[in-house]
């Protein structure tokens, strides 16, 4: 397995809202776990939501006793949405923050994804599929047959969550499982990734550019486009040995 990922501002916003991690080793009953997460909320309240939640899940996942891992993903990320609400009605300066989340660990040859918000995970190999379902106002849309994918990247209300960390006190996760096959790549990012690039420019780089200059260029490809968000992107090989 080869992985990379990056976090950038973007061109416009002051403040990077968005978080990741990835780690190719085992955290707690997990064989790996990478997570994304682009936080919402004003001043440094979404750069604290995604923040917050993204550590506090991990060092959930680290001491969690042994369950099924979907279950472990689940209570985690129910515990960080506790923390989160429960700090924003704290604390005035947090009120009505929150985070998109999607985590995504490997076992063997089968990919299971957790998803709340519209942060994305594809699915890359000859073509480009999205696996998670965006929790927005413009996602349903798009479900719906009312609107196009690429109405909806330059729709006036793409920024309207409907399901996100700190949004409820009873949140809903999405789980996702998908067999994996040789030559299958993973994109996990933000909406500052897809919202500015298309599927096809994703596709086309992902396929064409080695994996560790992806990354990069996937960021680059969406600062030149306007980079109106921040941007935030892992690129995974499951099949990539690593030769040292």
């Amino acid at each position: 397995m080869r992985v990379f990922g990056k976090s950038d501002i973007g061109s416009v916003r002051k403040m990077n809202q968005d978080y990741m991690y990835f780690s190719e080793a085992p955290v707690g009953q997990l064989p790996n776990l990478f997570i994304v997460a682009d936080g919402m909320g004003g001043h440094k309240a979404g750069d604290y939501a995604s923040r917050m939640s993204v550590e506090n899940f991990v060092d959930y996942i680290q001491k969690a006793p042994p369950d099924a891992p979907i279950r472990i993903v689940d209570d985690g990320i129910h515990y960080v949405n506790e923390l989160v609400m429960e700090k924003a009605q704290q604390y005035s300066e947090l009120s009505g923050m929150g985070t998109t989340f999607v985590a995504a660990f490997i076992v063997d040859k089968t990919l299971y994804v957790a998803n709340v918000g519209d942060s994305r995970l594809y699915l890359i190999d000859s073509e480009i599929n999205q696996v998670t379902e965006d929790h927005s106002y413009v996602g349903a849309m798009v479900r719906a047959g009312e609107i196009t994918v690429d109405e909806a990247r330059h729709h006036p209300d793409k920024n309207i969550i409907t399901r996100a960390i700190g949004a409820a006190w009873d949140i809903r996760v999405d789980f996702f499982e998908v067999d994996l096959e040789p030559g299958d790549k993973i994109l996990m990012c933000s909406d500052g990734l897809s919202n500015m690039v298309d599927d096809a420019t994703l596709l086309d780089i992902i396929s064409n550019t080695y994996i560790g200059d992806a990354v990069d260029a996937l960021i680059n490809e969406a600062k030149a486009n306007g980079g109106l968000d921040n941007i935030t992107a892992i690129v995974i090989d499951p099949f990539d040995e690593e030769v040292n």
